[in-house]
């Protein structure tokens, strides 16, 4: 049976290039305006506040994980104050170590230690498939995320040989573990949490297996047994999309990988991805992509 969250994973091609471990003594805070990478953080040992676009307060505590899949501000900082806003002016000290930074006095005992680092999506639509995704992912209590979590802050405090490589990699099997243990609990609406409503995730099976297919609302309710309107609004609501700009998201998604990673020709993609012809498929691509799809390939392979 397909499952649309590995699909998306897949397609996304994660990678945690960078990392960084940070120290810290109460008080202390500290403000990102927007990155430009999805951001990830994970707590060792004791715990912070954070704040995601002067939204929700998340209160995290040792082995729980925090992704942002779109680059977007955010504060942290001790649990004995609240955020940041963004119009406040952050004294904490700063400095940087070999491992990453310290914050607060640096004489004081470390109470909070943190991996945090960005995330690289090889994709070429990664944000469209990012627009799938909840706005945050937090996890906590996951006994395998515990394991993972315990493994990269073993590697993030030892200088062993090949200590990068292990890192990047033990974190990729992060994010992917993330995103399953988050289907119940997603922040907002998306693929994550469309995935956790049994109904819905019938219909976005049966799109995933078969994009080619020419579905209808009424015949993705029936995959859903439910009436047409309960469909509609419950896809909606959940997912954050209609369902036919959802399976829209999904085909070009497909077609992007099957013209640039897979290298094939135009008629065959709009084929495989539903489109009863060469030119109807064009006109769609160039509405949702922005290019005609000779031209995107071009331009992708002068990019590689």
């Amino acid at each position: 049976m397909t499952d649309p969250l590995a699909d998306v994973v897949a397609l996304l091609q994660p990678t945690a290039p960078f990392s960084k471990q940070v120290v810290a003594t109460a008080p202390w805070a500290v403000r990102r305006s927007e990155l430009g990478r999805p951001f990830y953080l994970v707590v060792l040992e004791g715990g912070c506040h954070l704040r995601v676009d002067e939204e929700e307060v998340l209160t995290l505590a040792a082995g729980d994980f925090v992704l942002l899949p779109a680059s977007q501000g955010f504060a942290t900082c001790s649990l004995d104050r609240a955020p940041p806003r963004a119009d406040e002016t952050v004294t904490t000290p700063v400095a940087q170590t070999a491992s990453g930074a310290r914050l607060g006095d640096p004489d004081g005992p470390v109470d909070t230690r943190l991996l945090v680092g960005s995330c690289e999506f090889g994709a070429p639509d990664a944000a469209l498939l990012v627009s799938l995704l909840p706005r945050w992912i937090q996890v906590r209590g996951d006994a395998r995320l515990a394991s993972l979590v315990h493994l990269l802050g073993d590697e993030a405090r030892a200088q062993r040989p090949g200590r990068d490589l292990i890192t990047a990699r033990l974190l990729e099997v992060l994010l992917i573990e993330a995103f399953r243990a988050s289907a119940e609990t997603a922040s907002s609406p998306g693929l994550v949490r469309g995935l956790a409503d049994p109904r819905l995730a019938q219909a976005l099976r049966a799109m995933h297996e078969q994009p080619e297919r020419a579905w209808t609302v009424q015949a993705l309710a029936r995959e859903a047994a439910l009436s047409r309107s309960a469909f509609f609004e419950r896809f909606g609501r959940v997912v954050g999309l209609a369902p036919h700009e959802y399976l829209l998201a999904w085909r070009m998604a497909l077609a992007r990988q099957m013209l640039v990673r897979q290298g094939q020709a135009v008629a065959d993609v709009a084929e495989r991805v539903g489109y009863r012809s060469v030119s109807a498929f064009g006109v769609a691509f160039t509405r949702h992509v922005g290019a005609p799809p000779g031209r995107f390939v071009r331009e992708r392979r002068a990019a590689a």
